[in-house]
């Protein structure tokens, strides 16, 4: 049993980030990790399964309902959570000199790498370790010397280290109880946040390719072109298209107060817009936000970050991927053509089957929670007063996408879910980080059908 169940990687990374999330549990109950108050079974769950997950939602304050033991171990249960604990596995594993099982192997080729890319895993793993914390520690020390300059008294070394792996690892934490809020008046701190949310929403086999570029001179072709993989110039080229577009339209949505400068419009704009698609910290005050803002940040956290980063959503290449796949179908070409190269097949169909069943994620979460939530009126009492505040339907969607896409941005509904709400955010956040697609391999058999079925034309349309 034990052998089948290990034998294919996708119940491997499911089952790793399981029992990461259960250890974190565990601890997070000991009394030493508690705050103002004792935190319950469920809050420790939830709390556990977001920073594993590097989501951000919250059901109980990080600042006031845990101490600073309990906020160290939101800490390395974030950084394990964004590498992956098969990473430090593996690389435990090459310290005493063992060998990696090929069934580990795989699970982080599919983490890291996506379609099979090859090369030495031991190599390629201990260059993102060394990456991840070069960045992480530039990031501190950046955040150190703004917290010291324009920051809250009294904050030193660990709220730096601990905004800046949450904001590489898009984990949305922090280590107040506003977010960043407070903070948006510093330059050098949001402008350092928002390196760190893209840098850690890249994708590492990006980070590491850029990182060689710049290393060797930008290494080029006898015509002159540089010579980036086609992953590279997607990642970058959606990454900019999204933040540039984002930013414009907050602009025109009204994110800001009316009074609000257009120097400090425009910031938070392309910090919304940069944090929206998976980091989930916010500089304005979600619950006040127009509808239409709103629809906008629900677009941006669908589509996520890259591949092989510590972001959620769909990932840009996915959606870059489907776009290419509806332009080929409406132009009738027969194959999908992207950046001057045509994609197989098997990457094409699985980017539009992780859309489609994310779609129908969302879709079918949005209407549980609707069931299970006080929306509207639907819950009113006999003598016709509406017992707690009424959440609004749009907030509930924006939840719900937030969960799966792992961002973490809320406008202010997570504490006041209900018990079966929260376990439904809970179960959307673990999904949403190992990707609907992995999870549904990890519980799903693969047939092996013999025989094929008479085909038969349908109408459609």
């Amino acid at each position: 049993m034990w052998r089948r169940l290990f034998y294919r990687p996708e119940p491997l990374l499911v089952l790793t980030f399981a029992g990461l999330i259960v250890a974190g549990t565990l601890v997070l109950r000991l009394p030493v990790c508690h705050g103002d108050a004792t935190v319950g079974w469920l809050d420790a769950l939830f709390t556990a399964t977001s920073a594993v997950c590097v989501t951000g939602l919250i059901t109980i304050d990080t600042e006031s309902g845990f101490s600073r033991t309990g906020q160290a171990v939101i800490l390395v249960l974030i950084q394990l959570g964004g590498l992956g604990l098969m990473t430090f596995g593996a690389f435990a594993v090459q310290l005493l000199q063992r060998h990696v099982s090929f069934g580990s192997q795989a699970a982080l080729q599919d983490t890291f790498f996506q379609s099979g890319a090859r090369g030495d895993l031991k190599s390629a793993l201990r260059k993102i370790l060394v990456l991840t914390f070069l960045i992480e520690t530039a990031g501190a020390l950046l955040l150190r010397a703004g917290l010291a300059g324009s920051g809250p008294s009294g904050a030193g070394w660990f709220e730096a280290v601990f905004l800046s792996v949450s904001a590489f690892c898009n984990a949305g934490f922090s280590v107040y109880d506003d977010s960043v809020m407070r903070l948006r008046d510093s330059q050098l701190i949001m402008w350092t946040l928002m390196v760190l949310i893209v840098a850690g929403g890249l994708g590492y086999m990006v980070l590491l390719e850029v990182w060689e570029r710049v290393r060797r001179g930008g290494r080029r072709r006898l015509d002159g072109a540089v010579r980036w993989s086609l992953n590279t110039r997607v990642v970058l080229f959606m990454s900019v298209l999204l933040v540039g577009g984002g930013a414009m339209a907050f602009l025109f949505s009204g994110l800001a107060h009316p009074d609000t400068s257009l120097p400090d419009l425009a910031l938070h704009a392309l910090f919304q817009s940069v944090t929206a698609r998976t980091a989930g910290f916010n500089s304005v005050d979600m619950s006040l936000v127009a509808v239409p803002t709103l629809m906008i940040m629900i677009f941006l956290m669908f589509i996520g970050g890259s591949p092989g980063s510590c972001a959620g959503g769909v990932k840009t290449t996915s959606v870059a991927i489907w776009a290419a796949r509806v332009t080929a179908r409406l132009t009738g070409r027969e194959h999908v053509n992207v950046g001057g190269r045509r994609v197989p097949h098997d990457v094409v169909r699985r980017a539009s089957l992780v859309v489609a069943m994310a779609g129908l994620w969302n879709a079918a979460g949005i209407m549980i929670l609707a069931n299970t939530e006080n929306v509207g009126s639907r819950h009113q009492a006999a003598d016709g007063e509406n017992p707690g505040r009424e959440l609004r339907f749009e907030h509930v969607i924006f939840e719900q996408v937030s969960a799966f896409a792992t961002v973490g941005l809320s406008a202010g509904i997570t504490s006041e879910l209900s018990t079966p709400g929260r376990l439904w955010i809970l179960v959307s956040m673990f999904v949403g980080r190992l990707g609907p697609l992995t999870v549904a391999l990890a519980v799903m058999k693969r047939p092996r059908s013999p025989f094929a079925y008479p085909q038969e034309r349908v109408m459609i349309g």
